[in-house]
């Protein structure tokens, strides 16, 4: 039997941008990403803590130690900048390997969304 667990989540971080314009995905702090342990396209849940939007896109690295957290193409719509986020990815497992298994947690600045 598999599972699908939490993989990584980055808790709390603000929407730095909305890119209606772009072609699509979410564009995260490489840095965060790195943290995190999310890899360019992984799939991205969203948690809008503002409006309560849940969304699904995949992750494209921005530039490190900038912030950047922007939706891209039509997930702009859902969120403004200012928003607060959830980011979390899953992964699938078997369920002893799950029961063993720890997230990669991260909780950075929520002023400037760093790892400082």
């Amino acid at each position: 039997m598999q599972v699908q667990v939490v993989k990584s989540k980055i808790h709390r971080v603000k929407v730095t941008g909305a890119d209606l314009n772009y072609i699509g995905s979410i564009t995260i702090d490489e840095d965060l990403m790195d943290a995190a342990n999310i890899i360019r396209g992984e799939k991205v849940q969203i948690v809008n803590n503002n409006n309560g939007e849940r969304l699904e896109t995949y992750a494209i690295p921005g530039p490190r130690s900038s912030g950047e957290i922007t939706l891209n193409g039509a997930a702009a719509r859902k969120v403004a900048v200012g928003d607060i986020l959830i980011l979390i990815t899953y992964a699938w497992m078997d369920i002893e390997a799950a029961k063993k298994f720890n997230p990669s947690l991260v909780f950075p600045n929520e002023t400037n969304n760093l790892l400082n």
